[in-house]
């Protein structure tokens, strides 16, 4: 097996709020690697990814009619969904050497289950430690916008699941927690994504172009 080091090099992620335009952002990170003659790209979704994260994915999302998902087992079957997406599609990938770029990771299960549900970090980091055992991604985007726009946003959406349901408050103490990693992580990098999606793209391509050249020279 090749070191984690190596392999990791090749892991980029997206992160932000709901609405935030991660998903765009992936896309276009994509089409970057293709406009550098790069094509073995795969992305990958979180909760998802596999046929049984995918399931896990659902009940997350979804509330049932006769019982309430505690904020126990949510972030129990996210850690499971990771861990099936994690040893079954981001690591044979960039064991192959495919470059991989994610839309969430590891990072949001502090953001939105330690600091929005307010869960215990002694939980949080042991489970992190078991299952993701210090793989984390090389590089990680963070779209950063404020929580009302976050709100205007998805409010539009046809149907909102669980955790797009919750308060702006739940969103302000995601927001806080992702601003304050951002600044204390040299590998996560902050962007106003409030700006047009033309902006946000060219400080997203300037800063690739660098760091390709770092990572290769």
């Amino acid at each position: 097996m090749k070191d984690n080091n190596i392999m990791n090099n090749r892991f980029i992620v997206v992160e932000g709020l709901d609405g935030s335009g991660k998903t765009t952002i992936v896309h276009k990170i994509v089409k970057y690697f293709y406009n550098q003659k790069i094509t073995n790209v795969i992305t990958t979704h979180e909760p998802g990814g596999t046929e049984i994260a995918y399931i896990l994915s659902e009940l997350i999302k979804n509330k049932s009619k006769n019982e309430k998902l505690t904020d126990l087992s949510e972030l129990l079957m996210l850690y499971a969904a990771r861990s099936q997406l994690l040893e079954n599609v981001i690591k044979p990938a960039l064991f192959k050497g495919d470059w991989v770029i994610g839309d969430r990771c590891d990072l949001s299960s502090f953001a939105y289950q330690g600091a929005g549900r307010k869960l215990n970090s002694v939980l949080l980091n042991m489970l992190s430690q078991y299952v993701i055992n210090d793989f984390f991604p090389k590089l990680i985007f963070y779209l950063d916008i404020p929580s009302e726009l976050v709100l205007s946003r998805i409010k539009n959406r046809k149907v909102l699941d669980r955790i797009e349901q919750e308060s702006l408050s739940f969103f302000n103490r995601v927001r806080s927690y992702y601003r304050k990693l951002a600044f204390l992580k040299e590998n996560i990098i902050m962007i106003d994504a409030s700006q047009p999606l033309e902006q946000v793209c060219v400080f997203i391509y300037r800063y690739l172009d660098q760091w390709l050249c770092d990572l290769y020279k």
